[in-house]
């Protein structure tokens, strides 16, 4: 979105913490051209604020309970200038300065809030858009596996934890995720989600399945070089011979 000049900006805040968000309260107060439209304390109350209101800019912490920033980010369709408010140790920082993509590290002063909030305007007025997935996937720990996956259906949220997942198959530009005998379609590739889960509990079988490889009960012979893996449900899945090689380290 382009910043026209007199024009308004709209603004959200998001943190999980009271002081925090009274803090950016109070440095915006000086910029009369923003307007910040709603304070949010979790990402729920973030992500229905962002899909109502279509801010210009969002003041947003990663660490928070329920859902954090990066998951806030993954489920809403308009993506506003994104000032991130982090506590994240240095490693994780270089993702946003890698990436031209501002940050405030608690705790944060006025004058480089400030220095952000030129950063995002100047974003705005150029149309420049922040590379926010390559952001994302850059900053998350490498050693820590995905504990969870959302989805989203309409107006609701589904988290997943990833251990209750049976197996996830690929539907051209979606991903079905199949838990506890339902299905949950995600607009993810298999190959992004495979990248993020525990490599020694799922296993990408086949160039469509991804297996939790605790739901597999046994491997059978289809034809000659073709097998099955039987879950523990009777579902069947198609093993490539790549997909077996893997099983067999594991098993």
């Amino acid at each position: 979105m382009k910043q026209r000049q007199g024009e308004r900006l709209k603004a959200v805040i998001v943190d999980d913490e009271d002081l925090a968000r009274s803090i950016v309260r109070e440095y915006l107060s000086g910029f009369h051209d923003i307007d910040i439209v709603a304070d949010c304390a979790n990402g729920f109350e973030a992500v229905k604020a962002i899909t109502e209101l279509s801010p210009d800019l969002l003041f947003l912490d990663i660490q928070m309970p329920k859902l954090n920033g990066f998951e806030v980010l993954e489920l809403v369709q308009h993506k506003p200038a994104v000032i991130f408010v982090t506590a994240f140790d240095q490693y994780a920082l270089k993702a946003f300065e890698v990436h031209a993509v501002d940050y405030l590290l608690k705790p944060f002063t006025r004058d480089r809030f400030d220095q952000a909030l030129a950063l995002a305007r100047e974003q705005l007025r150029r149309r420049k858009s922040q590379p926010l997935a390559e952001v994302i996937a850059a900053a998350r720990k490498k050693d820590i596996p995905l504990e969870r996956v959302l989805v989203r259906d309409g107006s609701k949220v589904h988290v997943i934890p990833v251990e209750k997942i049976d197996y996830i198959e690929a539907q051209d530009d979606y991903i079905a995720i199949k838990t506890e005998g339902k299905t949950h379609l995600k607009q993810q590739r298999l190959a992004e989600l495979e990248n993020l889960l525990e490599p020694r509990r799922f296993v990408r079988i086949h160039r469509s399945f991804i297996l939790n490889i605790e739901r597999l009960a046994r491997i059978e012979l289809y034809a000659k070089d073709s097998r099955v893996a039987i879950l523990k449900d009777g579902t069947k899945l198609q093993v490539s011979r790549a997909g077996f090689d893997k099983l067999k380290e594991l098993l």
